[in-house]
């Protein structure tokens, strides 16, 4: 009765913390799965610039499979001026940037630009590799939502790279779907190095050859506080502050006997969109989220028997 009560009070209450109706959060513990706040979790809502997460996801992936060396430039294709958003770096078409530091630019910068060079660079690859004519922008959007959908995000929709706000493609997302790719993202420790990085310098060669740095920051404000070591912030005028964080705890290990021991990792994922303030919420759900974990811990991790407390996220290949 106690574990049912708690997870009552956790997963439909918010616990003490009083929510802003027009606020989606969630709060899991990302090893087992384990909900342990939310509220609004199911709402559509526009997600900003967390679209970038599976930018990034679908760029490491193409990366990978196509055996492409993250050094290979890209150049922006002349469409980017047509975008209106963060652009911090000033990147103009015809500059050439690594794949590498596009996604850097993506990720801790929140350049838009970066993230449509991307998908213009990888839906062309695509296309070629298929042997087809069509919308490059399009088609790498489609490999995303393909992603969405093999994690179960079956509230998702992206519609472009970059996630700034548009009249005419309607994207949108949850904090339940959230969670789950951000689950997805930081069981790969090449992503997680990325979102971890507090700045990072890259260079951009320019339509003369010419080369200049930028020194790229994250724009993360909670990295490194709270055991923060990713993932992902940002802001539009649709979406309102959104933020997905992982704040990790050391692993507990229990000796089983002399020559075994069991280790359980301990992370949080705590998403929060269309706030008004999301810092300060996701530190109190950080605060709120580690003492319920703990009295589950305590509790022997018991599960109710359909196990509606818990979000599993698939293992993709």
């Amino acid at each position: 009765m106690k574990f049912l009560t708690l997870f009552a009070i956790s997963l439909f209450a918010g616990s003490a913390i009083t929510s802003q109706a027009a606020e989606s959060y969630l709060v899991m513990e990302a090893n087992t799965g384990r909900v342990l706040l939310a509220y609004n979790t199911e709402k559509k809502r526009p997600v900003a610039g967390l679209t970038k997460i599976a930018t990034a996801r679908v760029t490491l992936d193409w990366a990978k499979l196509s055996g492409t060396s993250l050094s290979t430039y890209i150049t922006v294709p002349q469409c980017a001026s047509l975008l209106i958003g963060p652009n911090p770096m000033q990147l103009m078409p015809g500059d050439r940037i690594q794949l590498r530091d596009a996604l850097y630019a993506a990720l801790l910068g929140a350049d838009s630009i970066a993230a449509h060079t991307l998908s213009i660079h990888i839906g062309q690859s695509l296309l070629q590799k298929r042997q087809l004519a069509g919308d490059a922008q399009k088609t790498f959007v489609d490999e995303m939502n393909l992603l969405a959908k093999s994690l179960g995000m079956r509230r998702t929709r992206f519609a472009n790279a970059h996630g700034l706000d548009s009249h005419s493609k309607r994207a949108y997302s949850t904090a339940s779907d959230i969670a789950r790719i951000s689950v997805h993202v930081m069981r790969d420790v090449g992503f997680a190095f990325y979102v971890k990085q507090p700045n990072r310098t890259v260079t951009i060669v320019n339509n003369s050859g010419a080369n200049r740095s930028y020194l790229l920051k994250n724009s993360n404000p909670l990295l490194g506080e709270y055991g923060i070591n990713g993932i992902k912030a940002d802001t539009s005028a649709a979406a309102g502050q959104c933020i997905s964080l992982n704040a990790h705890r050391s692993p507990v290990v229990r000796k089983i006997d002399d020559s075994r021991s069991q280790i359980r990792k301990r992370d949080l994922v705590v998403v929060v969109l269309g706030s008004h303030d999301r810092t300060t919420r996701a530190k109190q759900l950080i605060t709120e989220a580690w003492p319920l974990y703990d009295q589950w811990a305590a509790s022997g991790f018991m599960v109710s028997p359909k196990g509606r407390e818990l979000i599993q996220v698939p293992r993709l290949q």
